[in-house]
């Protein structure tokens, strides 16, 4: 996860809880020195958190996994851009977004 963008809508920002999860590894740097972070495969619900926190905080992030599967772009601008190298997978995610009412453009 790779944060590209914040200070956008600093109204949304919780940089408190933002810092207590990055401490919470012993990580005490400031996100202007460390905008990245690596998720090992057993901390998916840590990816998720601060995930979470960047969406609520209106922040520009990328995801790119360890190997070319795909990535994603989550905007300020309450977009997500998905690409994958195997378009079967993209319609598998298209079809479970269809169901859960996302809108697609």
């Amino acid at each position: 996860m790779f944060v590209a963008g914040w200070g956008i809508w600093p109204s949304s920002e919780n940089w408190h809880l933002y810092y207590r999860l990055r401490q919470s590894y012993g990580d005490y740097r400031l996100l202007d020195d460390a905008p990245g972070h690596l998720f090992l495969n057993y901390e998916g619900q840590d990816l998720v958190s601060l995930l979470q926190v960047g969406i609520i905080g209106g922040w520009d992030i990328h995801l790119v996994p360890s190997r070319g599967y795909g990535r994603a772009f989550v905007s300020h601008d309450e977009w997500l851009e998905l690409v994958m190298a195997d378009p079967a997978e993209l319609k598998k995610i298209d079809v479970d977004l269809t169901k859960a009412g996302v809108k697609k453009i």
